[in-house]
């Protein structure tokens, strides 16, 4: 597929300079791109590598256009407009439609819609328009997929959990397995609680492979609409994520937890149960979070393992480092006038 800079530019925007003519058949970064390759800038620490691209055209904010040597899209956000130019040119290649002989469908399948070998479609359950299921997918009784999702080979839908439309879910994602959800005996045994709540997940949101979204215990796990989550993720019962939140890889959230919109949490951050985060918190890499947070900002940190009473001391005192240190401050400060008094 080839594409001139005057399409790109008419199709999503941005100042063109340079020939309009360039034609485009890919995206490459500034050190790999050749001479039909688009390119990007985002980072200020590769602008020196801009001098020295092979790229026919490159993808610039504001403040680096003059130092480009080839024809450039003038943006101010690069990385977000490449984004965008890469789906153009990228598109997935879609199978047939239809439901493939081997498949067992005991619901509703929307005849634009393509599942494929081996996939099981449950009682009640119904698949929209446009919709992609691909081979050993298992969609359990009255589950709800909707238009545009697509679901790459072996995903899991326990019965009653409902997508939103325009979904990717991929290769290993179970949705709707029983919560952790158990009361304990008096000898120590344990008593399974019914998980009867469902999961409910909203529109253009991704699931990365080999994720687990429990199911609720009584109320609905809740995925709001554009949420992005990376591989190897457990989201427990209950949990709701608000809408536009970005999660990576190996994150847990235990249950009954709710996560603000837009949102984001570093690989494998840990947040305990029925906790409060904030609208636009952003959580950092290995953060363990074991308190609300009512805030939006930006939060970093992590403990050793201890005794639990050990570090729930350590931990108090940790909070009042700063007052701590003032006190200290005001200390070396009276110090120092009674020793020029002596």
């Amino acid at each position: 597929m080839f594409v001139t800079l005057d399409e790109i530019v008419a199709r999503l925007g941005g100042d063109l300079a340079g020939d309009g003519n360039v034609r485009i058949s890919g995206i490459a970064t500034l050190d790999a791109a050749g001479p039909e390759q688009l390119s990007f800038l985002s980072n200020p620490k590769y602008r020196a590598r801009l001098a020295v691209t092979r790229a026919a055209a490159v993808v610039v904010a504001p403040d680096a256009a003059a130092d480009c040597p080839t024809a450039a899209i003038v943006t101010p956000q690069p990385y977000l407009y490449l984004a965008r130019v890469a789906q153009w040119l990228n598109p997935a290649p879609r199978p047939p439609l239809g439901v493939h002989a081997s498949a067992v469908v005991e619901g509703v399948v929307s005849d634009s819609a393509s599942v494929g070998a081996n996939v099981w479609i449950g009682p009640g359950a119904v698949i929209g328009d446009d919709a992609v299921i691909e081979a050993n997918c298992s969609i359990g009784a009255s589950c709800r997929i909707g238009a545009g999702s697509w679901l790459h080979a072996g995903v899991t839908l326990y019965g009653g959990c409902r997508i939103g439309n325009r979904a990717i879910i991929h290769s290993g994602v179970v949705i709707g397995a029983d919560g952790f959800g158990f009361a304990r005996e008096g000898d120590g045994s344990w008593v399974k609680i019914p998980q009867t709540g469902g999961v409910a997940i909203g529109n253009d949101v991704e699931i990365g492979a080999n994720t687990t979204i429990d199911r609720g215990a009584l109320e609905d796990t809740v995925i709001e609409t554009g949420v992005k989550l990376d591989n190897q993720i457990q989201i427990a019962h209950n949990v709701h994520i608000g809408a536009h939140a970005a999660i990576a890889g190996c994150v847990g959230i235990a249950g009954s937890t709710r996560i603000g919109a837009r949102c984001t949490v570093g690989g494998a951050a840990m947040i305990i149960g029925h906790l409060e985060i904030a609208d636009d918190v952003n959580i950092s890499a290995g953060t363990f979070v074991g308190k609300s947070i009512r805030k939006a900002g930006g939060y970093t940190g992590s403990a050793p393992f201890l005794e639990h009473g050990d570090w729930l001391k350590n931990f108090s005192h940790l909070r009042h480092l700063d007052s701590l240190a003032d006190k200290i401050r005001a200390l070396e400060a009276r110090l120092a006038e009674l020793e020029k008094k002596s």
